[in-house]
């Protein structure tokens, strides 16, 4: 009774639903860290070559939703109808669909322009592992919003990318870029560090909201998500980039490219699909997984960003910046093995039951 149970389980974990879900899965993974680390090095690539404007950085971050509408509004090209699961709920009205778009928008906007004034004034490599404590802070957030358990693995991820990220600040960076002071590499970390904060609330308010708001199991939800957030964020940074004034100098700035104009247009422009590339695997492996879940994939792109800037930007890796991504490794490693206990334990319950009830048909039997 026991092994037709266990055969039972393997064909139901064997499903061709369950396939097309680990595909997606794996599809948006890939994506996700091909978008993050593009975006990221073309950004840093937008820095070195001239480009001055926080606010166009924070801009290119949301900027090409648009690409999104046909998926959302063409039926042929992505079916709106698309499910995950077969429940689906009645909607939200308008106005507290409308109110969640425009807070997660704002909180996004938000979120952008702090992360354009990091990889100002930070070199790539740094920057990137001061990220690294998105994954702590979203193991806190998690634990208060989505109801996540926060174990003695997460603390302990929690305090090693924590002391990651304060090693880096404590550091005389010997990598820093050439004219910026110590006061603005201050300002580039605490603008890095709280732009880490915010992406991780993000994550768990856009899990939140698909949980208790939306409540729907469409991809029409995510691409709804995505779009519409975006645009709210791009509205923000535009009217920052004109309340700023940083707009009188983009005819300049794009004159005195390094590489010209041409260049200029087309370093935003794939900078701006890879961040939106990236944005929607995020939205769909929350709605697919959870928060928790996105962040550590996020967390895989942190070695591979600072190898390539190491390649194509000369940042050096000193000692200390070596203790520091070891910490960083190390933190994201335990996560990772956290992560591995959760999942495992739906497994064993099932067994266990299995278990349970073919001994106690055995019993009936006897």
């Amino acid at each position: 009774m026991l092994k037709d149970a266990t055969v039972i389980d393997q064909q139901t974990l064997l499903k061709p639903k369950q396939w097309k879900w680990l595909l997606l899965v794996a599809f948006n993974v890939f994506f996700l860290l091909l978008g993050l680390s593009v975006a990221t090095l073309l950004t840093r690539y937008y820095y070195e070559k001239g480009g001055n404007s926080k606010w166009m950085v924070a801009f290119i971050q949301t900027a090409a939703f648009p690409i999104l509408l046909p998926l959302r509004y063409f039926p042929s090209l992505f079916s709106s109808s698309t499910t995950i699961n077969t429940t689906t709920t009645s909607s939200p009205s308008i106005a507290i669909t409308a109110l969640v778009y425009l807070a997660l928008g704002l909180l996004t906007a938000g979120d952008n322009i702090m992360y354009s004034y990091g990889l100002l004034y930070l070199p790539v490599s740094t920057y990137s592992i001061i990220c690294g404590t998105e994954l702590a802070f979203n193991a806190i957030f998690s634990f208060f919003i989505n109801s996540q358990k926060l174990t003695a693995l997460a603390l302990n991820s929690v305090v090693l990318l924590t002391l990651s990220a304060f090693l880096l600040a404590m550091h005389e960076d010997s990598a820093q870029p050439t004219k910026v002071s110590k006061v603005k590499l201050v300002i580039g970390f605490l603008c890095t560090l709280g732009a880490s904060a915010a992406y991780a609330l993000l994550l768990c308010l856009v899990q939140l909201s698909f949980q208790k708001v939306l409540r729907k199991d469409t991809f029409s939800v995510v691409l709804d998500m995505q779009i519409y957030t975006s645009a709210v964020a791009t509205s923000a940074c535009v009217v920052g980039l004109f309340a700023s004034g940083e707009w009188r100098g983009l005819k300049s700035e794009m004159e005195e490219f390094g590489e010209g104009r041409v260049p200029y247009v087309m370093t935003l422009v794939w900078a701006s699909v890879a961040w939106q590339m990236a944005s929607v695997s995020v939205v769909v492996l929350i709605f697919t997984v959870s928060s928790f879940f996105s962040c550590v994939i996020s967390a895989l792109a942190l070695p591979l960003i600072p190898i390539a800037a190491v390649i194509f930007f000369h940042d050096k890796m000193d000692g200390v910046k070596v203790v520091s991504m070891l910490l960083a490794a190390w933190g994201f490693a335990t996560y990772l093995y956290q992560q591995h206990l959760d999942t495992s334990k739906p497994n064993s319950t099932r067994i266990n039951a299995n278990e349970m009830s073919a001994n106690s048909t055995s019993t009936c039997v006897e």
